[in-house]
């Protein structure tokens, strides 16, 4: 899919940028350092491949580091002193990038020593970072900048993840992308690779140079008046949007908080794909504000299994169902086949109930055949209205010059009532 390309070449970029560059906020430093998580159901799209074409092209400059993809404190405590170097006018510095994709090897969310320690290394401090091991003793890391790309499934997150875990600080650090549809449909990618074998070859050495040249940008991005006056503006919507926003202020506020720091965070990213000067316009403030924003309807998605609530799960569970299926449209009893074995009948039953009385789904009956239906503008787009939409976006932003300061039916009645309204219809 296009974004997993995208967030990939977002953390490439920012994988050879390291902690050579920064904003000052005057109290603090932003830092283009992301923690990326790509999120699939298995089989579906190639998280792993997507990922590794990016980090291929990372792994060819010299200068960058690699972290261990399976992490004890002492694996990681370890590649932070490999790396250490000192950068003239800098100092000391340690940075890493780690390419995980089983993020099961490399994070444990009920780790709370671990995930307090990624959050420091996330903000970009300045303080030493401290750690003792039964070998080393105490290891004092200077500078340490930690980038991190990971690969997993929404099965993997509902087992691991604890409820607490989407409201704490780690999660709202994190960038979650999430897909579940095939971009295009390719069975043998060599083949094309054949087709276009010089244009790749000489594709991939210019990516090469380029990341060589950002590689060397070294330095304070400075924001353009205009991206100053965009910030602020944006800023004050943001925060006076209270609950009008695509995301529930109580269960993601903190990732709400910080999402001024992610969109300057990818500003940083698109200046110095474009350009070497470390200028930061409105426009490049404009792009990371549609990419990070765009991303937050799937975050649902991402976590919308993530309940104690038994009830609550099984009622998203049924919902998916029913928004996948054709034309939004499924019986009543095709829909408890597939749930079968997920809950008991009166488990399905109640969320059943609930779904309608929240008018997220409609009852209503065809000849001797119940159906659940969903309201149209809730039926979700296919693929291509997703492309195309982007694309579209990109086209635009694309004529900008930057940085300028501006389980499926069993049953026949099922089939006709996607393609016709039946004679009598119940909606509750």
């Amino acid at each position: 899919p296009d974004l997993f390309h995208m967030w990939t070449a977002i953390g490439t970029v920012a994988g050879a940028l390291r902690g050579k560059v920064w904003i000052d906020m005057g109290y603090f430093k932003w830092k283009p350092n992301f923690f990326i998580i790509l999120v699939a159901p298995p089989g579906i799209v190639s998280k792993s491949t997507t990922l590794g074409v990016g980090m291929s092209l990372l792994r060819e400059l010299e200068s960058i580091h690699f972290g261990p993809d399976s992490v004890t404190w002492q694996a990681l405590t370890e590649s932070f002193i490999e790396a250490q170097e000192i950068v003239k006018d800098i100092g000391p510095m340690s940075a890493l990038t780690i390419a995980a994709s089983e993020l099961g090897t490399f994070l444990d969310p009920r780790n709370r020593e671990m995930i307090d320690v990624l959050c420091d290394l996330w903000d970009g401090r300045s303080v030493p970072w401290k750690r003792r091991t039964k070998a080393e003793g105490l290891s004092e890391i200077r500078n340490p900048w930690l980038n991190f790309l990971g690969c997993t499934t929404p099965g993997w997150l509902e087992e691991n993840f604890p409820e607490y875990a989407i409201k704490g600080g780690f999660t709202s650090r994190t960038v979650f992308v999430y897909a579940d549809t095939k971009r295009d449909l390719i069975a043998y990618p060599n083949l094309r690779l054949d087709e276009f074998k010089q244009e790749f070859a000489a594709l991939r050495r210019h990516l090469v140079n380029d990341l060589r040249k950002i590689a060397i940008i070294q330095g304070q991005y400075f924001l353009t008046k205009g991206a100053y006056v965009w910030g602020e503006k944006w800023y004050a919507q943001h925060w006076e949007r209270g609950a009008d926003g695509n995301l529930d202020r109580e269960t993601y506020g903190g990732y709400l908080a910080r999402k001024q720091t992610h969109i300057h965070k990818v500003a940083m990213v698109l200046a110095a794909a474009v350009s070497d000067e470390m200028v930061i316009g409105e426009g490049h403030l404009m792009q990371a504000d549609y990419l990070v924003t765009q991303l937050e309807d799937q975050m649902i998605n991402v976590f919308r299994h993530i309940t104690d609530n038994r009830d609550a799960m099984i009622s998203m569970q049924m919902f998916e169902m029913i928004r996948k299926s054709d034309d939004g449209c499924v019986s009543k009893k095709g829909l408890w086949k597939q749930m079968i074995y997920r809950c008991s009948y009166e488990e399905y039953e109640r969320a059943a109930k609930g779904l309608i009385g929240a008018d997220l789904i409609y009852e209503s009956v065809a000849g001797t055949t119940i159906l659940f239906r969903l309201p149209s503008q809730d039926k979700a787009p296919s693929s291509q209205e997703q492309s195309d939409g982007t694309i579209a976006h990109w086209e635009s932003l694309a004529r900008a010059d930057l940085p300028s300061e501006s389980e499926s039916s069993d049953s026949s009645t099922e089939q006709s009532c996607l393609s016709e309204e039946p004679d009598q219809e119940s909606n509750h």
